[in-house]
């Protein structure tokens, strides 16, 4: 049976079928990641024209047929694409989009991911902090949303919560101070690196971007998050390869 469906979500990629209508890929709260066909999207005069960019987010109002859904109304509160100060923070945004595509699931509620995306891309729009550290932040946080949580609060080894200083990939967490030899210094991790880690992983999604760093602690947090990323996602992202920061 059909059936009207209203959803909040932001468009994460569009795609033009046939000589005026698009396909839509939607982050949504209640139906995780959807695919929509918006009719008549790229007429000039069309109501879904804006709506049907990537970065807009809003209520969606779909109909729901036997094998698919097709936009009937969007209430668009935020075109992020429009809020972008430079071309880098463009492309960051779409790496953000791509990221967010990879991890979400048809049918699968989510709330927390939709969230963590919509917070990330207000930041980036502000440009207050810095755009490393909001894709670092997003990294780590839509990692552990999905499960993959470091252990960053006692060692992977012995358990110990004291003198942790070094990353370890592998083994997906801290290690004290007791439990390694000679390490490479890339995985170092000083006090107030540790502190912005744990920061990540246990703050409430809006209040994740409250804080900033000097830029040695960024330096460990860009090489070590993106080894953990590399460790965990096994995709090209496109859009990174157009950032020049």
């Amino acid at each position: 049976m059909s059936e009207n469906v209203t959803v909040l979500g932001m468009v994460i990629s569009t795609m033009d079928i046939g000589e005026y209508d698009k396909r839509l890929v939607i982050l949504t709260k209640e139906e995780g990641k959807i695919s929509a066909f918006a009719r008549g999207a790229r007429k000039p005069n069309s109501p879904f024209l804006a709506g049907s960019q990537p970065m807009a987010f809003g209520e969606f109002t779909l109909y729901r047929g036997r094998n698919s859904f097709s936009v009937s109304s969007m209430k668009i509160s935020d075109y992020f694409s429009n809020s972008m100060t430079d071309i880098d923070s463009m492309y960051m945004g779409m790496y953000l989009l791509e990221f967010a595509d990879y991890f979400g699931k048809d049918g699968l509620e989510a709330g927390d991911m939709l969230k963590l995306l919509y917070f990330s891309m207000k930041v980036l729009a502000k440009a207050e902090i810095p755009a490393r550290l909001i894709r670092r932040v997003y990294e780590l946080k839509m990692l552990e949303l999905n499960g993959l949580f470091p252990e960053l609060f006692s060692c992977v080894k012995c358990g110990s919560k004291e003198n942790l200083d070094y990353f370890d990939v592998q083994h997906n967490g801290m290690v004290c101070e007791n439990c390694h030899g000679k390490v490479s210094e890339k995985y170092q991790v000083d006090q107030s690196t540790l502190y912005a880690f744990q920061y990540i992983v246990t703050s409430d999604i809006n209040k994740l971007f409250s804080f900033n760093v000097t830029e040695e602690v960024l330096e460990k947090l860009d090489g070590i998050i993106e080894s953990y990323v590399n460790q965990h996602v096994d995709k090209k992202f496109n859009s990174l390869e157009l950032v020049t920061e």
